[in-house]
């Protein structure tokens, strides 16, 4: 079977963004991004996390930061999806200190999309026997 090529996809899409969704930002300072989100969904909040989020983006600099992420994650809805967004090439803050923060606050990783040029943004989400039924 043939590799699909997810490169022409926009971001939006290839962070599963879907018309309605709630969205929250936090430290997202793209305003590209920011403006194409505002143009896919009317439920987005920025610098918090509301209850019951579809995606939640959280933009790091910091290994001390990856704190955030168990706040974050208690916000997310069972099937959703927590996008941790985090500097390409660092020593000081890397994929294995993402991943470790996000299993750390209960969550598994299941993807990984190149945000811009600098940044890489890596998901997580609720493990599916830890989901709650509704």
């Amino acid at each position: 079977m043939a590799e699909k090529d997810y490169s022409g996809r926009p971001l939006i899409d290839k962070l599963g963004v879907k018309p309605g969704a709630r969205v929250a930002t936090l430290g997202i300072a793209d305003t590209a991004f920011l403006e194409s989100l505002a143009a896919r969904t009317d439920d987005s909040t920025e610098g918090r996390c509301p209850p019951d989020c579809d995606v939640i983006l959280l933009g790091l600099e910091t290994v001390a930061e990856l704190l955030q992420i168990e706040k974050c994650a208690k916000s997310l809805k069972p099937n959703g999806g927590l996008w941790v967004v985090y500097p390409k090439g660092r020593k000081d803050i890397t994929q294995a200190h993402v991943m470790e923060a996000g299993l750390a606050a209960g969550l598994v990783d299941n993807k990984v999309a190149s945000f811009s040029t600098t940044l890489t943004a890596m998901r997580f989400v609720i493990r599916v026997k830890d989901r709650v039924k509704a």
